[in-house]
């Protein structure tokens, strides 16, 4: 264990229980900008749901760092948690998370740590690896990454885990847009090692932190700083191993690598050594659409597959969040298309209010998540607004149910309502 670390229990990351005995249920926003908004007005939504998340009884409410994507207006997460701190009571704030290609951890943890010294006990640092995308470039006695294969899905435990998408990292398309848009957002660091980059973090906080000539620094806006530092993770490599040797927490994301997710907490709790915490601690996400009726649920959850589409298929990102009815049927649709996108349509969990619930419970059981991290995309910000209204009413006070042989059996009839 190293110096600057202090073990606490797991138990308070996720505060008192709801009423319901189910795990707490908390919040990642994106600032969907849908077809015919701003980007303004997405992120003036933004904090007005964050109010409305603090009185339902979310535990936290995270947001992304999304640049140049017009259908996402969350790009400073330190901002928006700033302004939502300063508008509610009790929800926690925090970052889902600040990636390191564009921020320096240092900056990072002092932009949260001015948070924290604001509104203490509420904050929540959540950092995830620097990706540096494949450059292409043959001559360098490497071979090309080739296309990851498709892993065939399976079903853990009643929840149903899809095979890895068609997608190839060598792709010209692709490789071009993410280097064009380092460039534009002048993300020119070379990071250090993951692992180097949390001790600075966490060693600054302790205020125990010398670089390895032994130069001693310190940071008065992180030094002490009341928050919880998070790793954000979509597979099973370093950011798993990472946050489990220093005893972190982790955020597992099924919602964007759902064919990753099991081996990545596997991995995590295989590393898990007591450091910030004394136990494991994993919070895992989850894409959720709630309606009143499974028929306006599946209606409203039409555009998901072609803004998936746009985020995957390397051409400007992720587009505005389209109106139900305009986009095509799902077999409609190429093979190419389908295969790129059935991952996370498969497993986006879309339903009215008891449908969803025993889904959610049905991916805490098989993760053995600690928290569950909902995220909702649509077109009209009312329809959101309401999906979370019902998911909190069935989840925070509706009696756990006992786990059923339909919540295992009920795979091919969850898919059928995603598409």
């Amino acid at each position: 264990m190293s110096s600057h670390q202090h073990p606490h229990p797991t138990a308070t990351l996720g505060g008192p229980r709801p009423a319901s005995g189910r795990v707490p249920l908390s919040v990642l926003d994106l600032a969907i900008v849908p077809e015919g908004a701003t980007g303004q007005d997405a992120v003036r939504r933004a904090v007005g749901l964050a109010r409305d998340l603090d009185r339902l009884g979310y535990h936290r409410v995270w947001y992304a760092e999304h640049h140049l994507s017009p259908g996402v207006g969350s790009a400073s997460p330190a901002v928006l948690a700033a302004a939502v701190a300063a508008r509610t009571e009790r929800i926690r704030v925090g970052s889902g998370a600040v990636l390191l290609s564009t921020t320096s951890p240092l900056v990072a943890a002092e932009q949260f740590g001015t948070i924290a010294a604001l509104h203490p006990g509420r904050v929540d640092l959540g950092l995830g690896r620097a990706f540096t995308p494949p450059t292409g470039e043959k001559g360098a006695g490497a071979p090309p990454r080739r296309a990851r294969p498709a892993a065939g899905p399976r079903v853990v435990d009643g929840l149903y885990v899809p095979g890895a998408p068609q997608s190839n990292l060598n792709d010209s398309v692709l490789r071009e847009r993410i280097l064009a848009q380092k460039r534009i957002v002048g993300a020119s660091r070379t990071p250090a090692s993951f692992r180097d980059e949390l001790d600075l973090v966490l060693g600054l906080r302790a205020g125990t932190y010398r670089d390895e000539h032994g130069t001693s620094y310190v940071s008065p806006p992180v030094e002490g700083a009341d928050w919880d530092l998070w790793v954000l993770a979509s597979s099973a490599g370093e950011s798993a191993r990472v946050a489990g040797e220093l005893g972190l927490p982790i955020a597992a994301n099924y919602h964007v690598a759902p064919s990753a997710t099991i081996d990545t907490i596997a991995a995590y709790r295989e590393a898990f050594r007591p450091g910030v915490l004394d136990e494991p601690y994993v919070v895992v996400s989850a894409d959720v659409l709630v309606a009143d009726t499974i028929e306006r649920a599946r209606e409203l959850a039409t555009p998901f597959a072609d803004w998936v589409l746009s985020i995957r298929s390397g051409a400007d990102g992720a587009i505005a969040y389209p109106e139900p009815g305009t986009s095509p049927a799902w077999e409609d649709r190429p093979e190419t298309e389908r295969a790129l996108v059935a991952d996370r349509v498969d497993t986006r969990i879309v339903g009215d209010p008891e449908t969803v619930v025993q889904r959610l419970e049905t991916l805490r059981r098989a993760t053995g998540a600690d928290e569950l991290l909902v995220t909702t995309a649509t077109h009209d910000a009312d329809d959101a607004r309401r999906s979370f209204e019902l998911l909190a009413e069935h989840w925070f006070t509706a009696q756990a149910d006992p786990v059923t042989d339909t919540a295992v059996a009920g795979v091919a009839p969850a898919l059928a309502t995603t598409r």
